[in-house]
């Protein structure tokens, strides 16, 4: 009895094992045609070194341009990032507050949720300051009494990207019957944030056009390639060769030209950064300000080396749907 109940499992286990073999079998077939595709294609490019070596170049450079503005934008936000630590709100107390009120208000501003930090100054320590870098310091003691109030220096989050949070802080904490008045310039950073939106639309159009013409430039080699191999694909067709085979070492070609051409972009990038990377440096000290350049980081340049390649199959595949059909045997 239990013999027949295994039997079906058996039975099942025997075919099992008698299609594993062909499925593999396929599977390592269909591996090797298209090893054998993607190796030739790349052999066919070596063997014209010149050509292939202009090809990439003008691939390399429209990438390189589209990349390098990209890098533009990423470095402005860093710079923006730094510059907004130096944003901050003056709020001015009125005159004579207990320091229980000044502490209380200093506290209920902290609670915010738009609010980063809160730091007091208290009216001798703004004298002091005064006093030693406005050069007026006898002039300064002649006073009877402190004439400077307390002064909360508020600094909001996200200054740079939420202009209206920011906003509706600086009236939330004038509403306080402690402040006399609150000051923030936020002329410069609408002027910021103008900037950094125009090359944000500008690296995007720009991307756009650039990946039109490596798709363009792309496309056009394989089509040259298709015609140099005219007879080649007649002959195939002749045979039997279906558009997929014929159009299998094209598409590959399509991707060594990408492939190159995004690592040959990856390193126009990376040395014209290196090139300007003491120049901002030295800028930076002068300034007393720490920016350093920003490069491409690890999944950046996967993801330029993907675009790059995928460009070139995408632009190899829309010239070959047409061409094919064109190429028919007399």
């Amino acid at each position: 009895m239990i013999k027949e109940d295994f039997a079906p499992l058996k039975k099942a286990g025997v075919q099992a094992e008698m299609l594993s073999p062909g499925l593999m079998t396929r599977i390592k077939a269909y591996a090797d045609i298209h090893a054998h595709a993607l190796f030739s294609s790349l052999g066919r490019l070596i063997r014209t070194p010149a050509s292939l070596a202009f090809t990439v170049l003008v691939l390399a450079i429209s990438i390189s341009i589209a990349g390098s503005f990209y890098l533009f934008v990423k470095n402005v936000r860093q710079l923006a990032g730094n510059l907004e630590s130096t944003n901050q709100m003056s709020v001015y107390l009125k005159m004579d507050l207990s320091s229980g009120r000044i502490n209380h208000l200093l506290e209920s501003i902290k609670k915010d949720s738009a609010v980063e930090s809160v730091t007091l100054i208290k009216p001798e320590q703004a004298l002091n300051e005064f006093k030693e870098h406005s050069g007026f310091g006898d002039a300064v003691n002649a006073l009877d009494r402190n004439p400077l109030p307390p002064v909360l220096v508020v600094m909001p989050k996200n200054s740079l990207q939420d202009q209206d949070s920011i906003s509706q802080l600086l009236k939330n904490i004038e509403q306080n019957p402690e402040v006399d008045f609150a000051k923030l310039d936020m002329q410069w950073i609408q002027r910021l944030q103008a900037i950094v939106k125009l090359a944000e639309k500008v690296v995007f159009l720009l991307s756009i056009l650039f990946g039109m013409a490596v798709l363009l430039i792309s496309g056009n080699t394989i089509r040259l390639e298709l015609q140099g191999r005219r007879d080649e694909v007649i002959i195939a067709k002749l045979v039997g060769a279906t558009h997929a085979f014929i159009r299998r070492p094209f598409l590959y070609t399509g991707f060594w030209l990408g492939f190159s051409a995004g690592v040959g972009a990856w390193f126009i990038v990376s040395i014209v950064l290196l090139s300007l990377y003491s120049s901002v440096e030295r800028i930076s000290q002068l300034y007393s300000h720490q920016f350093n350049l920003v490069f491409l980081d690890y999944s950046e340049s996967l993801f330029l080396l993907f675009i790059s390649s995928a460009l070139g199959v995408i632009g190899a595949w829309s010239v070959l749907n047409k061409q094919l059909h064109l190429l028919q045997p007399e």
